[in-house]
């Protein structure tokens, strides 16, 4: 076990078997770019080019834990970058379950897409990789038991919010807060804001609503 997954235990921002075993297993380095992999076990957020970072461990962490993850469910990551956090999650759900990781820069898309295929999650079909806009989610296997987003919204884009099942939970930053969101019923969402985080913004084609 890592010095930082330790670390990140005895704070307390690590708590169930499953992401531990995951952040164990998914290891932070195979996610960046080469010139940075001595600093990948280092608790900061580091850059993977074109504007975009590979989130601080500590907040992938809490954002894990607040999704309340376990095997077989279908989750859509947003923003997916790396590629680590859609690893992190398919570890976690294992066989019965779905990633969907959607990503809008090509090259991250590339980047992202060979980074998940270092564990056999792509070819296996526990990960599929979309090209495309996050903001609009991914409706061909929506509703979503779970929605990741990594990148921060003035407000929920609504496409989102429909396409999360009723039952589901997202996590999504919001400014410079995290929200953690349950949907109760159709129109009935519960929300929770935790401050003190920070994303780049979430690039979108269509508008929030």
């Amino acid at each position: 076990m890592s010095r930082l997954l330790s670390t990140l235990i005895t704070q307390g921002y690590l708590k169930s078997d499953l992401v531990i075993e995951a952040f164990n297993t998914i290891r932070r380095e195979e996610f960046v770019p080469p010139e940075f992999e001595e600093e990948a076990e280092t608790n900061i957020p580091l850059p993977i080019g074109y504007g975009q970072t590979i989130s601080q461990p500590l907040t992938v962490a809490v954002m894990l834990e607040l999704l309340d993850l376990r095997s077989g469910l279908t989750i859509l990551d947003v923003g997916s970058g790396s590629g680590w956090a859609s690893a992190l999650l398919a570890h976690v759900v294992g066989e019965e379950g779905k990633v969907i990781a959607i990503e809008r820069i090509p090259e991250l898309y590339d980047f992202g897409k060979k980074n998940i295929e270092k564990f056999g999650y792509v070819s296996m079909g526990r990960v599929k990789c979309v090209l495309g806009d996050g903001a609009s989610g991914y409706p061909d296997s929506a509703p979503y038991d779970r929605i990741l987003v990594s990148a921060s919204v003035e407000e929920v884009p609504k496409a989102l919010k429909e396409q999360l099942k009723v039952g589901g939970k997202m996590v999504i930053p919001i400014y410079n807060s995290l929200a953690y969101i349950e949907r109760k019923g159709d129109d009935d969402y519960y929300v929770e804001r935790f401050p003190g985080f920070l994303f780049v913004p979430l690039i979108e084609k269509s508008p929030n609503f």
